[in-house]
């Protein structure tokens, strides 16, 4: 036990468990609760934001149960200099006036759901833009939504109370996320290269 690990054993562990939509077959539908959490997402000079380890979590455990306790289904987290970084456990991205953007990979973590999203959107003729976003620029959007492994496309219906577009998932969160489902349940020709067959 300690800090200093010098050496680094290779322990494998499977662990198998029914597993539903993470953040509900109701947040799917139609849409969760966020709250902008107290906690800021890990500066690049603190962690390897890059890397997807067990360490980097602690700092999501803490903005999750916080948006828990009140009420809410998941946490936003900013970065360093106040600006939108990304949920606990997903990447982030907000439609305005039919413009999808995301933040830049800076202090994220680079997801394969986020890449798949931009190539979807891209390939339906959506402009993408990769920026910063500031906190106030969800309160005005008109759909936000969330992308991870885990929780694959889902919604936001409201952040820090207040309601998102018209409250519910917009046109280019629920066409983005038809074709993402049509992918990966092997219906999307245009995509079947992404698939690993078992």
């Amino acid at each position: 036990m300690g800090l200093f690990i010098k050496e680094y054993p290779v322990r494998v562990a499977i662990a198998c468990w029914p597993w539903g939509p993470y953040l509900g077959e109701d947040g799917v539908s139609n849409g969760i609760r966020a709250k902008v959490s107290s906690y800021t997402r890990h500066h690049a000079n603190v962690m390897m934001t890059k890397a997807k380890i067990c360490g980097n979590y602690v700092n999501s455990i803490f903005a999750k149960k916080e948006a828990i306790a009140a009420g809410y289904d998941e946490a936003i987290l900013l970065d360093a200099e106040g600006y939108v970084a990304e949920a606990s456990g997903e990447n982030l991205f907000m439609v305005k006036n039919g413009v999808l953007k995301t933040v830049p990979p800076n202090s994220i973590l680079k997801g394969i759901t986020r890449d798949a999203i931009i190539t979807i959107a891209r390939d339906r003729g959506i402009p993408v833009l990769e920026e910063r976003l500031s906190r106030d620029e969800l309160y005005i959007a008109d759909e936000v939504f969330l992308s991870g492994t885990a929780a694959e496309i889902t919604p936001i219906r409201e952040v820090d109370d207040r309601t998102v577009g018209k409250g519910k998932p917009g046109p280019i969160c629920k066409a983005i996320q038809s074709t993402f489902y049509s992918t990966v349940q092997g219906r999307e020709e245009k995509y079947k290269h992404w698939l690993a067959y078992v």
